[in-house]
């Protein structure tokens, strides 16, 4: 499952410059968040690959459902407390007068 909307994210873990700023520095900026997610996303998944039974083959749909279903949430659930710090990384790298 594969999901390119950001949760929700509290405008209080956002830097200032990108809660105060334009509309397109805030666009820049959630396209720095969409990319961590992304990233965390794809780490959840490969986390999740790792604690997959050997013996999968009795598994139920439902539970084949929800197993799939957890990486997507767990990398959510990241996201809306702010992420990583990735995306602060990326933005500063993008401009670099805001990171002073």
């Amino acid at each position: 499952m594969t999901t390119s909307a950001l949760p929700p994210i509290d405008n209080a873990l956002l830097p200032a410059d990108v809660r105060n700023g334009s509309a397109e520095r805030r666009k820049q900026y959630d396209a720095a968040l969409a990319f961590e997610r992304q990233l965390v996303g794809e780490l959840t998944k490969a986390l999740a690959a790792t604690a997959t039974p050997t013996d999968d083959k009795t598994a139920s749909a439902a539970t084949k459902t929800y197993r799939d279903m957890l990486p997507g949430t767990m990398a959510d659930a990241i996201m809306s407390e702010g992420g990583l710090g990735l995306a602060m990384q990326l933005d500063q790298a993008m401009n670099p007068e805001a990171a002073r």
